[in-house]
C-alpha cells in the first residue's frame, strides 16, 4: 500500500471515529493520521465502537479527562453511544478506576447529555416551526 493509500485510510478513519475532516500539517500529526488511524485503528477485528470504548476506559482510569470527553462526545455525536449508555459505562469503570475518576467522568457525561437533550431540543422546535410555517400556508 502507498503512503498516499495509508494517508487516505487514514483520514477517512478519523472522519469515521470523530465525524470531522482533519488534514495533517505538522510531524506528530501526519503520525497520527498514517500510522495510529491508517495502520492501528484501521485493523479490522474490533468495531471503531470496541476501540473507542477500550480508549474511554484507559482515559477514565489514566485520568486523562480530556481524552475521555472527547471520545464520549464523538460516541455520542455518531449515534454509537446513547445516554443510558454513558450513565451504565460510568458506573462500570468507577469499580475498576475508581470512584474520584468515575465522579469526574459522570460529571462529563452529564455534561454532554445536557448539552445533547438542548440541542435535540432546540432543532425539535426548529422543525416544528418550520411546519407550522408551512401548514399556515401563503401569507396575502
Amino acid at each position: 500500500m502507498s503512503d498516499d493509500d495509508v494517508r487516505d485510510r487514514g483520514k477517512a478513519l478519523m472522519r469515521q471515529v470523530y465525524g470531522w475532516d482533519f488534514e495533517p500539517t505538522k510531524p506528530f500529526e501526519v503520525q497520527t493520521v498514517d500510522h495510529l488511524f491508517g495502520e492501528v485503528w484501521a485493523e479490522g477485528k474490533l468495531s471503531v465502537r470496541d476501540r473507542r470504548l477500550v480508549l474511554i476506559g484507559l482515559a477514565a482510569g489514566g485520568g486523562l479527562e480530556d481524552v475521555a470527553a472527547l471520545q464520549l462526545s464523538a460516541a455520542m455525536d455518531l449515534g454509537e453511544l446513547d445516554a443510558e449508555d454513558l450513565r451504565t459505562l460510568v458506573v462500570f469503570l468507577a469499580h475498576y478506576a475508581g470512584w474520584p475518576r468515575a465522579a469526574k467522568l459522570n460529571t462529563e457525561v452529564e455534561n454532554l447529555i445536557a448539552r445533547h437533550e438542548k440541542a435535540a431540543a432546540k432543532a425539535a422546535a426548529k422543525a416544528a416551526a418550520v411546519e407550522a410555517d408551512t401548514d399556515a400556508g401563503p401569507v396575502d
